[in-house]
């Protein structure tokens, strides 16, 4: 039996990896009056008086909505509300495990931005924050601006949450292969929700404030090569236009093999079995290879390794430097929500990545990240991330 076909019987014999507990025991009718009728109509009364009392008396202080309308989930693609379950009762899983945050998952059926976002901002009383999941761009970009004035965080983690930590394992690997920061020239393949906001992270679009180094450039594609402003077809599509007026500062045209010749880094987040070893030959020495497409990888580890990769991480559990969105998001909420910041900002991003960058132990070649399994990773990014609300500009 292989993994997917054990993981199904997993589910079926669970029935959903997730309920609701109850914190305190109904003995008698003290107990009932105290968690429900009478009793409750004080805590309801306080509320009234003054909202910020929820925070208090209710599960609002440490509740996050995991939201997603089941447009691209996983590497499966667009297959809906109900499909989406499983991913995002695992999500509500994973901040539990990792951050002592509950969760719960909010399934949407429907696709239209607009409902999604009147959706989300009438059910964010219940909330301490929100994490967007699985939402195809451009919309993604959309529904996540569009919802920053709630008073609570929202946070889209398949743009930041890889940002996030893609920049940690660069920032390592950079200093293992002795490169300098800010003369890497990085490729990318993929200009969806991930590759978007890597591109802004590691340019610093947008993150002046907070004294970060950028790269030297960086080269976007998508499945029509190299996007440039050049390219007749960008100015149809907003998010793209945007991110051709950041990246490739020589405005170079061509396929994914023109982009990668003479880069110091590829980062994939697109679809496997894009890479060749000709095109790791082509780069410049010590590349370092980032191939996140799941579950197929856009080169295979020992592939880019036999054509002189220096560094090689993967989105995978069982290749070494797995780059893996749980080491950032159960801590960005957990501070966010700790420090009772209405939204996350870039300088808690950038905090987050330098967070996780340092909390890595034993730094090498094959370990550029801690472990998916090193659960107090989290608090440390927390510990940063509301640090950064504190001081950081707004």
């Amino acid at each position: 039996m292989d993994i997917y076909e054990e993981s199904l019987e997993f589910h079926r014999r669970l029935g959903g990896k997730i309920s609701v507990v109850s914190k305190a025991p109904i003995n008698d009718r003290k107990d009932l009056s105290l968690m429900y009728t009478p009793g409750v109509a004080r805590a309801c009364e306080e509320i009234a008086k003054n909202v910020d009392q929820a925070y208090e008396l209710t599960i609002k202080k440490n509740m996050v909505a995991v939201v997603t309308d089941g447009s691209a989930v996983l590497g499966l693609g667009n297959i809906g509300a109900h499909a989406a379950i499983p991913v995002m009762e695992g999500k509500a899983v994973l901040f539990k495990e990792y951050a002592d945050l509950d969760a719960f998952p909010i399934c949407i059926q429907t696709q239209d931005s607009r409902e999604v976002i009147n959706i989300v901002r009438n059910i964010a009383p219940v909330f301490g924050g929100v994490n967007l999941e699985d939402i195809a761009a451009p919309r993604c970009f959309e529904i996540e601006e569009q919802l920053q004035d709630i008073g609570i965080p929202v946070f889209h983690d398949d743009q930041h949450g890889t940002a996030i930590v893609l920049y940690a394992a660069l920032l390592n690997a950079a200093t293992l292969a002795g490169k300098s920061f800010k003369d890497l020239r990085v490729v990318i393949n993929g200009s969806g929700a991930a590759g978007t906001a890597i591109a802004y992270m590691l340019l610093g679009a947008g993150y002046e404030a907070t004294g970060c180094e950028p790269v030297k450039d960086v080269i976007a594609c998508d499945t029509q090569g190299i996007i440039s402003r050049t390219r007749s077809d960008i100015q149809s599509n907003p998010a793209k236009a945007r991110l051709a007026l950041i990246t490739n500062k020589e405005q170079l045209s061509g396929a994914l093999e023109d982009a990668l010749r003479d880069a110091d880094v590829f980062i994939g987040v697109s679809v496997g079995n894009r890479v060749t070893v000709d095109m790791v030959k082509s780069m410049a020495p010590k590349p370092l290879i980032f191939a996140m497409a799941n579950p197929i990888p856009e080169i295979m580890p020992d592939l880019a390794k036999s054509a002189g990769a220096f560094i090689v991480g993967t989105g995978r559990s069982d290749f070494p430097n797995q780059v893996n969105n749980v080491l950032a998001f159960p801590g960005v909420f957990r501070g966010a929500i700790d420090a009772r910041a209405p939204r996350i900002t870039n300088a808690m991003k950038m905090a987050a990545a330098r967070a996780l960058a340092a909390a890595t132990t034993d730094l090498s070649t094959e370990k550029v990240l801690p472990s998916a399994l090193e659960k107090g990773v989290a608090f440390k990014v927390a510990a940063a991330v509301a640090e950064a609300w504190k001081v950081s500009p707004r």
